[in-house]
């Protein structure tokens, strides 16, 4: 079988000195291998031609047959790792919690443990006649989101 962490290295070596980053590697049984990757400039057919090239050069059919497929992060899978945070800052996200809430809003912040979202909520002001829309920033710590994904709005 091969091995993910030597696929992941021959990656990491070859999308060095571009902004695009590794998103996951996955080896089946079957040694069927996925690569996904992103960038924030975004991942263009070439690059990704390009990456597999590379792969299929040093890794060799001979001593162990497996098929390859490299493509960019799903626009609608959640998040994996933070470069997609960072890529989607300012863009609306839905936030799934462990306890089940789910949360729409703006992300602004990212940091080491967590990150921060600006919900949007109706608020009736003390001798207003209507409620107006509050912005509040929420801040939730990585562990505590079971899923966080691109919010696509068709307006």
């Amino acid at each position: 079988m091969i091995d993910k962490n030597e696929v992941r290295k021959i990656v990491d070596e070859a999308i060095a000195g571009t902004d695009a980053f590794v998103v996951d590697v996955t080896v089946s049984a079957a040694n069927d291998i996925v690569v996904e990757l992103d960038s924030p400039t975004g991942v263009d057919l070439d690059f990704c031609a390009l990456l597999n090239r590379r792969l299929n050069e040093i890794l060799d059919r001979e001593d162990e047959d497996y098929s390859l497929e490299v493509g960019s992060a799903s626009l609608t899978a959640p998040f994996k790792v933070r470069g997609q945070y960072e890529k989607n800052l300012g863009n609306e996200v839905e936030v799934l919690t462990r306890d089940g809430k789910k949360l729409k809003g703006t992300l602004t912040a990212v940091g080491d443990e967590d990150f921060t979202i600006e919900v949007s909520r109706k608020v009736k002001e003390p001798g207003a006649k209507r409620p107006v829309m509050v912005a509040e920033p929420q801040v939730i710590p990585y562990a505590e989101a079971k899923q966080v994904c691109y919010l696509i709005n068709f307006k």
